[in-house]
């Protein structure tokens, strides 16, 4: 005999359905999924040109150096942003952590800040001779600090600026959970962390496997802060074999290794989420989640959050706002920077809004009907965020000039390398947010007579919507600091934030570049307290 309480233990242990997908489920998520395959069209093209020197390029000692160094900063720095992301998630969602929204807000807004930026923000304030050696050399004789380039700064740098990914989707997770499954495992006596690790973080599983991707991902496909804090990447060999040597060929080569890469860490995510389902198996409501009170870990609680925030977000911007301020005393002059801020959120906007809309398909056929094809459509989409935009960015002009020339050169192709590079974020808190939908609501929309377009907009839509948020300010955050795709693919004139901070930085006008990184913070600032707000709504309804 089964309690209530059986049946939602239960529910996580589910097998797969063998319901098949409809087709109007099928198609767009397939023809999404073709669309960010056409990257690795390009390499394999590209590679299939060269002879019998690829495989001495791929045999190299150097480029097993550049596997075992790539795959040990995107382990290093994902196992770090795990640490950083749960507690945090656990304080701004459950617990009465003082000024709790706030740090909801701030927790997150690292995100914003470009890697080229933060890299650059981190040297000037940590390096050798940095901002804060010349704090120190008057009153302790300092002459010179620790060098911060290689591994530790690259992963301090990358840590800092990825952990957002993986603490947004928790947040929405953690909003999410049922408080049976606690007060269940509190009722058969375990403690407070016991339930913890035997009850919440199971259901968190989803979350953490997609953000622990988003942050892996990002980390292989990364450029900016490798480069400036002088760390051997992948994504570092390619550029330097495109600009140094112009053969895109073998350029091609070590982006098929990195793609290489990418697909054992898709196929290590899989084995990790697992085949189980996090929403209830029996009808009700469920109630809202109880707020956790610190007691007297409150104050180390709240230290914690401050010190994330003030190496995350507090440091960059002091360095930003003090070159900003020399500017100023300089007579520097800003009159071009309301038009690339114009520019920014004119690609960014629609590039959010598409991606969303093709992440929806491809995340309601990965939950609703798991199999071998959901699992490929699935896994194609995220093959554009372990890529260097800067090969996105090519595949898309060869394929541009050569079969799609009315859209060379404008802005329509920008947005597309923006959802080819950035639609895994909207997949990852899509997917997250419809775990958690018991699909027995949209099948009882169906019983009603409901076709299938009428419950996708009355039923699982309004229900998947904080996901769905989460996912499109993703997308309009990091393609708002986008840099390689937007410089080789914008239009002529078409200066955007990034483009305008990236042009000055390389040129040594700091004070020159902190302005328009400054206004990339304010504009995604203003976003991430709208979607805070939205999450705030999406509470008490």
């Amino acid at each position: 005999m089964t309690s209530p309480t059986d049946d939602r233990i239960a529910s996580v242990s589910q097998g797969r359905q063998s319901r098949h997908a409809p087709i109007l489920i099928l198609l767009p998520a397939a023809l999404v999924a073709t669309g960010m395959l056409v990257p690795l069209v390009y390499l394999i093209w590209r590679t299939l040109g060269a002879g019998a020197e690829v495989w001495d390029l791929v045999f190299r000692a150097r480029t097993l150096q550049l596997l075992i160094s790539t795959a040990g900063l995107a382990l290093a720095v994902t196992a770090a942003g795990t640490v950083l992301s749960i507690p945090l998630a656990w304080l701004t969602v459950r617990t009465d952590l003082p000024f709790r929204r706030a740090w909801a807000v701030l927790t997150i807004l690292p995100l914003v800040i470009p890697t080229y930026v933060g890299g650059f923000t981190l040297v000037a304030a940590l390096g050798p001779r940095g901002i804060l050696q010349q704090l120190l050399a008057i009153p302790f004789g300092i002459e010179r600090l620790p060098e911060i380039y290689g591994f530790p700064g690259a992963m301090l740098a990358l840590t800092l600026f990825a952990y957002p990914y993986m603490l947004l989707g928790l947040r929405a997770s953690i909003r999410g959970l049922d408080p049976a499954l606690e007060e269940a495992a509190r009722g058969l006596g375990h403690s407070a962390w016991s339930t913890f690790w035997h009850a919440t973080l199971p259901q968190l599983r989803p979350a953490l496997a997609s953000g622990a991707l988003l942050v892996a991902l990002y980390t292989l496909s990364d450029f900016g802060a490798v480069s400036l804090l002088q760390f051997d990447s992948f994504t570092r060999a390619i550029y330097t074999q495109y600009q140094g040597s112009f053969d895109r060929t073998m350029a091609a080569v070590l982006a098929l290794i990195l793609a290489a890469l990418t697909l054992f860490v898709l196929i290590g995510e899989a084995r990790t989420r697992g085949r189980a389902r996090y929403h209830r198996s029996t009808v009700g409501t469920v109630r809202p989640i109880a707020i956790v009170r610190l007691g007297r870990w409150r104050w180390p609680a709240l230290l914690f959050c401050a010190l994330v925030v003030a190496c995350a977000l507090l440091l960059p911007m002091s360095v930003l706002l003090y070159w900003l301020a020399r500017g100023f005393t300089s007579g520097e002059s800003f009159r071009l920077l309301s038009m690339a801020a114009v520019n920014s959120v004119y690609a960014s906007v629609p590039a959010a809004v598409v991606a969303i809309i093709a992440a929806l398909p491809v995340a309601i056929l990965s939950v609703r009907y798991p199999g071998r094809i959901s699992d490929v459509v699935e896994r194609a989409t995220y093959s554009g965020f372990a890529l260097p935009g800067i090969v996105i960015a090519l595949a898309l002009v060869f394929f541009g000039a050569n079969y799609i020339t009315p859209l060379y050169q404008t802005v329509v192709l920008l947005v597309a390398a923006y959802v080819v590079r950035f639609l895994p974020q909207a997949v990852g808190a899509t997917r997250s947010s419809l775990l958690q939908v018991s699909p027995s609501l949209e099948e009882a929309a169906r019983g009603l007579g409901r076709g299938p377009l009428h419950v996708l907009a009355a039923v699982t839509i309004p229900l998947v919507r904080s996901g769905m948020l989460a996912g499109a300010a993703l997308v309009f955050l990091t393609a708002m600091k986008e840099l390689p795709a937007t410089l080789l693919l914008s239009p002529i004139g078409f200066k955007t934030l990034a483009t305008t901070t990236w042009a000055a930085a390389a040129q040594g006008l700091f004070a020159e570049a902190a302005a328009p990184a400054l206004l990339m913070v304010a504009l995604s600032g203003v976003s991430m307290a709208f979607l805070h707000r939205e999450e705030g709504n999406g509470r008490h309804e």
